[in-house]
């Protein structure tokens, strides 16, 4: 599956994977400043953004679009970051494809399998009932019940577009995410250990990477550093962006 996805400058590829319910958009900021140092790709992932939709959700899928695109763009020696989901497409991709990395950065996710926690957030995009919503703002109305928290609620807005005059529309396929959210939380499955320099981020007052998950993390990566960033949850891109990027940058030597 051909991905859509934004470039930005030019020099060693860094391809970057957003979470569920993201897109490339989330990482603008992100990528217009590494791209002083690097060719940034900033990839709409499968039912996201403005790739393509498809019944099918696996890693394994979403690994094999992100080879298609390397091919495509031949792309080699490339440093990957993936956020939450992408984290771990990140990492099914890095378990198959070695030979084309050279660093890895795994943004607030670990390897293991996670109890579904987007249950109420699904049923608020379900009830804004984009077909017959009138507006943007009754959109938000219809949603602001079921999240928690104003970033996160801003942040699923921002996958909300005019289709068409009088028609709203999410840029994620919501039907196969729901269908598919179990599959999105399963463990990383690597038969071989992944032996690329790899770099774990977390968010200071996130609970996706625990103590606990260190060395099951290192079992699987067994050369993984771990960073934490301040005054940030589980997107600690957007909520310190300036900690996030000097923490990568220190990483990758730039």
């Amino acid at each position: 599956m051909r991905l859509a996805c934004k470039k930005y400058g030019e020099g060693q590829p860094m391809v970057i994977l957003h979470g569920l319910f993201g897109s490339a958009d989330n990482w603008q900021v992100y990528a217009r400043i590494m791209s002083e140092h690097f060719s940034v790709y900033a990839v709409d992932l499968r039912n996201h953004g403005h790739s393509p939709h498809t019944g099918d959700m696996s890693f394994e899928a979403m690994a094999g679009d992100l080879l298609e695109l390397a091919a495509d763009e031949g792309l080699r020696d490339i440093i990957l970051l993936g956020h939450s989901m992408g984290g771990k497409v990140a990492m099914t991709f890095a378990s198959e494809n070695s030979f084309l990395l050279e660093r890895l950065i795994v943004a607030d996710i670990g390897v293991r399998s996670y109890k579904p926690r987007h249950e109420k957030i699904f049923k608020g995009l379900f009830a804004v009932d984009v077909a017959h919503c009138p507006s943007r703002a009754k959109a938000e109305e219809r949603l602001s019940p079921f999240v928690d928290d104003a970033a996160t609620l801003q942040f699923l807005m921002k996958g909300l577009y005019w289709k068409r005059p009088g028609q709203l529309a999410w840029r994620f396929n919501l039907d196969v995410l729901y269908e598919h959210q179990n599959q999105l939380l399963k463990e990383i499955e690597a038969p071989d250990k992944i032996k690329i320099p790899t770099l774990f981020i977390r968010g200071e007052k996130s609970d996706y990477i625990s103590e606990n998950d260190v060395k099951e993390i290192q079992a699987v990566l067994p050369g993984a550093s771990f960073e934490v960033i301040g005054n940030a949850g589980h997107w600690p891109h957007a909520e310190n962006t300036p900690e996030f990027i000097s923490t990568v940058k220190h990483f990758l030597g730039v």
